[in-house]
């Protein structure tokens, strides 16, 4: 049975890497993917999922001017297995509602990876939706510099943590670092601050 999966973790905890190697291992049996991603993603080209360790592949970007489940159904003749989302924070709560139709109406599994919270410890609005309608939601673990589980994106800049500004920043490990609830509180980027 087909199911809606939210995997979600903090700024550098391998959710792209996961996402490439999902999609690599349902290839190697012979299925379909369609990989896709919101527009507001051009870290690394608009049309990439890319991870820090290097695994890159193309992906199909979804706009706000763009119907998801038309562009589906469009190609449908070609008929996918999975889909595969990268950073699904950045959806809309109605691209998410699409999705769920996809695995609901189709049978077809949505698997969709990306962060739970900005760097205010705010749930994206993605993210929210996903919380709520995803019949599987799971973390992606990754440590602080501390060993304890990291849980918070901490933006910085300067060597100090920024609390206020846009939710939306694109950057990796020169803008976030991922940081226990203790030491994101305490605004302690590492153990010499």
């Amino acid at each position: 049975m087909a199911k809606l999966y939210f995997r979600y973790g903090v700024m550098g905890s391998s959710k792209s890497a996961q996402a490439l190697i999902t999609k690599f291992n349902y290839e190697e049996q012979g299925m379909r993917v369609w990989l896709i991603k919101p527009a507001a993603d051009t870290r690394y080209g608009a049309d990439k999922v890319h991870s820090r360790i290097g695994l890159e592949q193309p992906a199909d970007v979804i706009d706000d001017d763009m119907d998801l489940y038309e562009v589906f159904r469009d190609r449908e003749r070609e008929f996918y297995d999975v889909i595969i989302v990268d950073e699904a924070q950045f959806l809309s709560a109605e691209e998410v509602d699409v999705l769920s139709d996809l695995v609901d109406f189709y049978g077809i599994p949505v698997l969709c990876y990306g962060l739970k919270t900005d760097f205010q410890n705010h749930v994206f609005e993605g993210s929210r939706r996903l919380m709520e309608v995803a019949d599987v939601i799971e973390e992606v673990p990754t440590v602080c510099w501390c060993g304890r589980r990291a849980k918070c994106n901490a933006r910085f800049a300067d060597g100090k943590i920024v609390r206020e500004g846009a939710q939306i920043m694109l950057g990796s490990n020169e803008s976030y670092v991922a940081l226990c609830r203790k030491h994101f509180k305490e605004g302690k980027l590492r153990e010499e601050d």
